[in-house]
């Protein structure tokens, strides 16, 4: 599993303009909050993402080293099979280390309910679906973490 990690001061995600899922670190008391872009592959498990959610929630990567357990970061969660491309050979990615949709939705879905049953607050995408993402990083901080 690969997590794409950013700090933000807020963040949303629309489908067909609508928003589905939004932070807002500041209604929340917090100065940042989270956007995770999360990528599945073939050998990831539910123990998998619930790791994956443990480290998201507990990297000190927010003001002063703190976590966003520390700080009750919000925290949105958006699919994101891409983080797996190959680009090594030619112009065109290939897709063959993504997870296809048939597990990988279930595994996004247990990173977000991971990182709820941890305390955080989660809003989330929609698996599968065209979304547009806009977004405020602040730092900018951008982190990849790997299973």
């Amino acid at each position: 599993m690969r997590v794409l990690l950013q700090r933000v001061t807020g963040a949303e995600v629309s489908v067909d303009d609508e928003v589905v899922g939004r932070i807002d670190p500041a209604a929340a008391g917090s100065p940042h909050g989270l956007l995770a872009l999360v990528g599945a592959t073939h050998e990831d498990t539910e123990a998998t993402a619930k790791a994956m959610a443990d480290k998201t929630w507990r990297l000190r990567i927010l003001d002063g080293e703190r976590s966003a357990a520390d700080l009750n970061a919000p925290i949105l969660v958006v699919s994101q099979f891409t983080l797996y491309a190959n680009t090594a050979k030619g112009r065109r990615p290939s897709w063959n280390a993504a997870a296809p949709g048939t597990h990988a939705e279930p595994l996004v879905d247990a990173f977000a309910q991971a990182l709820r049953d941890l305390g955080a607050t989660v809003a989330t995408g929609k698996f599968g679906a065209h979304m547009r993402i806009a977004l405020t990083n602040d730092g900018p901080v951008t982190i990849l973490l790997e299973s």
